[in-house]
């Protein structure tokens, strides 16, 4: 749910340190004189908010299952937000109590406060790029002329709205340079309204097109509009909760009322199915992906505009594919050759050519060949087809010529992650991001002449990386497949089993858990913890099969993987369960709350973030409709047999002693609506049955992918100040 892959892509968490404040060295000081037995919270029951249970009860297919929180749904309800208010008084005065929370607190602050650049977009002869001073809520929009050249302000989304609410959800600059229009969103929701102003005086056209989501925006190349996908409108006050159906392909005119959009192409005899559209370079393809909800198999149809500065938009829509037996990308065209990416005859996908209007498959060229290693995505730029690949969870960079011909390899700085590749066939460079655990986000330019890498704005953070180091490690699960993991912690590290330890995955919906750089990791590393990150299947880290191995019916495959991740972790002496906390978010949210319901025995400390946690229920609401292939629904009787097995809200079990655990979510989360974190968090509470605490912190004007700055580091600081104490961070 963190990203939608034929969406506008992606985004989809010592001693030589500076000092941090006398706050921390009270803490450490009172700690070590009090010894070992301090560093956990002595336990107290905890006196939890008085939670209603109803009489709710749903038969599937003869099986009754309660549902006594149902009234948890009702997101607008005075009830509910009492109930919030009431949880978060105790989660604050909890945190109150925790010394580290403000330790982490300042030292996050520290370490976030630094440049960060992101990816350049070339346009109308101009770079656009975001760019965060440091702590800026939101990072605002800049453009210059070469990559050496001053940048000039486009956008500041942080003068809308005070408090950081009204968030900026994407942009694109027409191909004449003209104008820019832009998505912004409520407190983050996936509903966007989108906007326009001109780059040549900064005013705002009245243009507003309403109920977008899901969607890019893709200009035409004469710059007079753009295609984009929305949906109906929803019924008053129901925005959070209705479900994502009946999306559609519209064309906005700019200077015209949205309500004069056109229609381009919308399918209603498959609503749960979206809509997207995407333009070629030179402007004369429209591409149309219909994908059933996060499958990543889909129909894939096209329009011939002709001449791009004279586009013709009653063009008809064609199908190139329409089986739906594959995944099938656009990645641009030369004239009349179109070139995409496909899992066709290729699990681990292959880059094809086809010459329009002549798609039959007999004439389809391969143009470079399915690898051992899975191809991530690729980008026609410079003349050249770019394919990102990874192996074993490590970015490689490969150039081909558009005949196919190997032309090389773009070098990296390093073992780790490569992100947001941008270019264009017309201009002889490539921009990407590149990050490892321990190396932050940098953007890089690439000159094909010279075939070289020059960084483009690096990032200056107030972290010695050199005291750490990264290993890659491989262990069996519970069947005897091999499962990758990254380890990072202090170099020498005594293998004594002593060490408070967080263990990340996702496990779903085709991503790959990559190594990237978070402040908060490093200031977990530098009081001494350690971060692994299992790569389980139900992700996209090893191709279409390894995804396969961990959806539906065999979605207890990725629990299996992390328990066993946990297991070697202890095993090999980097912790004890006694220090062990799980974390998750969105599907590993779900992931840790499936997984502390089954071995509650294994660790001291969980964090399911926002997590899918009602899986009989998850489809009613926004977008879940959209998650049935990967996870079944509980309207087919197999499947909901399969899902109540593991459903973290309904396998809740009185008299178990659960880890300490600590639940996010957003009020007006709008993907995964925050009734399944309610639900969860008030079984536990109800069937807690040790002192381990187990709280909810319940945050306001923010969604489930957007956050102000201020606001991610507050929750990032108790969420993590949280796992140490429970896990006996000292």
């Amino acid at each position: 749910m963190s990203r939608y892959r034929f969406a506008a892509r992606r985004s989809r968490a010592g001693c030589s340190v500076p000092r941090i404040g006398l706050s921390l060295g009270i803490c450490i000081a009172a700690l070590a004189a009090a010894g070992p037995a301090a560093a956990q919270m002595a336990p107290e029951r905890i006196q939890y908010p008085a939670t209603h249970r109803d009489s709710v009860v749903d038969d599937y297919f003869g099986t009754k299952v309660a549902a006594p929180y149902r009234w948890m749904e009702a997101d607008n309800s005075p009830d509910v937000a009492k109930w919030v208010e009431e949880e978060n008084a105790v989660t604050a005065a909890y945190m109150d109590k925790v010394p580290l929370r403000d330790a982490f607190k300042a030292r996050l602050t520290e370490l976030w406060n630094y440049e960060k650049v992101g990816v350049p977009r070339r346009e109308a002869d101009h770079l656009f790029y975001s760019k965060n001073s440091g702590l800026q809520n939101q990072s605002p929009l800049y453009e210059q002329d070469t990559p050496a050249s001053a940048p000039r302000l486009v956008l500041d989304p942080n003068t809308l709205s005070p408090d950081g609410s009204t968030a900026l959800a994407g942009s694109a600059v027409s191909p004449t340079g003209e104008y820019i229009a832009y998505g912004l969103s409520q407190g983050g929701s996936d509903f966007e309204e989108l906007h326009v102003r001109s780059l040549q005086d900064g005013h705002e056209l009245p243009d507003t097109v309403h109920w977008v989501k899901f969607s890019g925006i893709e200009w035409t190349k004469d710059g007079k509009g753009f295609f984009y996908s929305r949906f109906p409108a929803p019924t008053a006050g129901q925005a959070l909760t209705t479900a994502a159906i009946n999306q559609a392909v519209y064309y906005h005119a700019v200077g015209t009322p949205d309500s004069q959009d056109k229609v381009i192409y919308r399918r209603p005899d498959l609503p749960d199915w979206y809509i997207m559209s995407s333009v070629t370079e030179d402007g004369r393809f429209v591409f149309i992906n219909l994908v059933h909800g996060t499958d990543t198999r889909n129909q894939l149809l096209y329009m011939d505009l002709k001449d791009g500065s004279h586009p013709d938009l009653a063009a008809p829509v064609v199908p190139i594919v329409s089986g739906g037996d594959a995944e099938y990308a656009a990645l641009g065209n030369v004239g009349d050759t179109v070139f995409l990416q496909t899992t066709n005859d290729a699990p681990n996908r292959r880059i094809i050519a086809i010459v329009a209007p002549d798609t039959a498959r007999a004439h389809w060229r391969t143009v470079v060949p399915e690898q051992k290693s899975v191809l991530e995505g690729a980008r026609l730029a410079g003349g050249h087809i770019v394919a990102q690949y990874l192996e074993d969870v490590k970015s490689v960079l490969e150039i081909y010529g558009t005949n196919g011909t190997r032309e090389g390899t773009v070098p990296l700085p390093g073992i780790g992650t490569v992100g947001g590749l941008s270019g264009r066939m017309d201009t002889p460079e490539l921009f990407y991001g590149f990050a490892s655990f321990l190396y932050p986000a940098t953007v890089f330019r690439y000159d094909f002449a010279t075939k070289r890498s020059e960084p483009f704005q690096p990032p200056h953070v107030a972290f010695d990386p050199n005291a750490y180091e990264t290993k890659q490690v491989f262990y069996r699960s519970k069947d005897g497949t091999r499962v990758p993991m990254f380890i990072t912690a202090k170099k020498g590290i005594a293998l004594d089993g002593s060490h408070p330890t967080v263990l990340y995955a996702y496990g779903g919906f085709d991503i790959s858990s990559t190594a990237s750089f978070s402040p908060v990791t490093a200031v977990w590393l530098e009081h001494g913890g350690i971060y692994a990150v299992a790569n389980l299947r139900g992700g996209g880290e090893y191709g279409e099969a390894w995804h396969h191995a961990g959806m539906l019916d065999k979605k207890q495959n990725v629990f299996d993987d992390f328990i066993a991740a946990a297991e070697y972790l202890i095993k090999e002496r980097y912790t004890s369960s006694a220090h062990l906390a799980i974390h998750g978010y969105s599907n590993g949210g779900l992931l840790v709350g499936a997984v502390e319901d089954q071995r509650p025995d294994l660790f001291a400390a969980a964090y399911p973030g926002a997590g899918v946690m009602d899986m009989l229920r998850y489809h009613k609401f926004s977008a879940g409709i959209g998650w049935v292939p990967e996870y079944g629904s509980s309207d087919n009787e197999a499947q909901f047999r399969t899902l109540l097995k593991y459903s973290p809200v309904q396998n809740v079990k009185k008299g178990t002693c659960y880890p300490a655990t600590i639940v996010t979510t957003a009020d007006h989360d709008d993907r995964v609506v925050p009734s399944h974190s309610y639900k969860f968090m008030a079984a536990l509470q109800a069937d807690q049955s040790c002192n381990r605490p187990v709280l909810i912190r319940v945050e306001t004007k923010t969604s489930h992918g957007y956050m102000p700055t201020d606001k991610r580091i507050a929750q990032l600081a108790d969420v993590w100040a949280f796992t140490a104490w429970n896990t006996g961070m000292k």
